[in-house]
């Protein structure tokens, strides 16, 4: 049978303290209803259905380019209440699914055993043991040991209250139904809400209600402060480093690691902490990553060595290279093995040959860097001329002496050097050596220094 999820989404949140809906705030850098929507998509749901109030245009927005309908709840009158406002959306031969915006961590494992346990004419429902219940509806069972009602906190009586399995609000069952039992529900209750968990004695009167439990209490906790959304936030981050480990993978400190996309890793990876990644982040194996280091949308190849307090975002770095520390790897780069970018580095939309190297204090923007080519300190692409971007090329074992500018477009032909304190502003032939701190001269038949024999200078 094909599912519809219904995901409620409509309150304020007054303790958030905050003009954004309450489901809008991140864990892990993305909107907690986005992580209960990829939940939803990964059960391949044919419908997804949020219902949202307060600050709709904003989950409007959020949602706009996805498969996502939305059904209003303009008065916030119960969970019963809201759930009957997308029944008129749902496919009525569906099976239909009730998650929560606020509640983030809920796993796919989890929800697919619920919906794989619904009684004929009956609910499955979400159920989980606390060691403190205390504002949860708690599950009353008969004799039998069967789920017969929940009762809310404010309408329980003192038995009631001791009972510690309590209600997560998150239960599957047919839509016909659900349907049916929302009709009869009433607000003749302690808060004068359509509850609803009234759906479940009615349930249990007909069908049964089956009683599922998640893997851990972690994932259908929900937030209503900002003190939860942090201990969530952690809880996530908990979770990712501990998988990291189970791989093979190093972390200095488990707690001190944020996973705020998708990351790949392979064995025998070493991280520091303070690590942030963000987007899609593939690190190859034996590759190590320092501290304090961002990466976002990157690949960082096989032994390669990032070090403190560098940025990586939307470039490639291959084997066994070297950067920072304090290097800024702009999008569009591109390193080959064994290439290196030393501290205080930016490049931009750049390739880097083999054994190429840009040790400090350079900018290299919109350039095609053959092999073996060493940039000195101080060194500029002036890729800018305040309107358009240029290219520069510098060829195979060039060597571009410190606080050189290169006014792009220009080439540096291979093998030729670059005196420093040279504004190059015309292309370079191969083998030659171009200075211009007065003005611009080639000396074609200039012959490059040799390493000296150390033995030599102590005779």
């Amino acid at each position: 049978m094909a599912l519809s999820v219904v995901i409620l989404a409509a309150g304020k949140g007054t303790r958030m303290k905050s003009s954004m809906p309450k489901v809008l705030h991140p864990i892990a850098s993305k909107p907690m209803l986005q992580h209960v929507i990829d939940a939803a998509n990964k059960l391949n749901a044919e419908q997804i259905i949020v219902v949202a109030g307060h600050g709709i245009d904003q989950v409007r927005e959020l949602l706009k380019d996805q498969k996502v309908q939305i059904a209003e709840q303009a008065q916030q009158l119960g969970t019963g209440h809201a759930v009957d406002q997308a029944m008129p959306l749902v496919n009525k031969e569906n099976q239909v699914l009730v998650l929560y915006g606020d509640v983030p961590l809920i796993k796919q494992e989890t929800l697919t055993a619920l919906c794989d346990q619904i009684p004929n004419n009956g609910i499955s429902l979400l159920t989980v043991k606390l060691s403190n219940p205390t504002g949860y509806g708690r599950i009353v069972r008969d004799n039998q040991n069967s789920v017969v009602a929940i009762i809310e906190q404010k309408d329980a009586s003192q038995d009631q209250l001791l009972i510690n399995e309590v209600n997560t609000g998150i239960l599957a069952g047919s839509a016909s139904d659900l349907t049916a039992w929302l009709n009869e529900v009433d607000n003749n209750n302690a808060q004068g809400e359509y509850y609803l968990t009234d759906t479940i004695a009615m349930a249990a009167a007909k069908g049964g209600v089956n009683a599922c439990h998640p893997s851990s209490e972690i994932e259908v906790e929900g937030v209503n402060s900002r003190v939860q959304l942090a201990a969530l936030e952690r809880a996530y981050q908990q979770e990712k480093a501990m998988r990291l480990m189970d791989k093979g993978v190093t972390l200095i400190d488990p707690s001190r690691l944020d996973i705020r996309g998708n990351l790949q890793c392979a064995q025998d990876v070493l991280i520091d902490i303070n690590v942030i990644v963000e987007g899609d982040v593939i690190i190859e194996t034996g590759a190590q990553i320092d501290a304090n280091v961002i990466l976002k949308d990157c690949v960082i190849g096989t032994g390669s060595h990032i070090k403190a307090n560098t940025m990586i975002e939307g470039a490639k770095i291959g084997n066994n290279c070297q950067l920072g520390p304090f290097a800024r790897v702009r999008p569009g780069t591109e390193l080959a093995d064994e290439a290196f970018i030393g501290n205080f580095v930016e490049t931009k939309k750049t390739k880097l040959g083999a054994g190429s190297k840009a040790s400090h204090l350079a900018y290299i923007g919109d350039a095609q860097v053959g092999e073996k080519v060493n940039i000195g300190a101080g060194v500029i692409t002036c890729n800018y001329d305040g309107i358009n971007k240029f290219q520069t090329i510098i060829e195979d074992g060039a060597f571009i002496g410190s606080d050189s500018q290169l006014v792009a477009p220009v080439t540096i032909g291979q093998m030729a050097t670059v005196g420093a304190g040279t504004t190059v502003t015309k292309d370079v032939p191969a083998e030659s050596l171009v200075i211009s701190r007065v003005k611009q001269k080639h000396l074609e038949d200039w012959q490059r220094p040799v390493k000296q024999d150390k033995n030599e200078d102590k005779k």
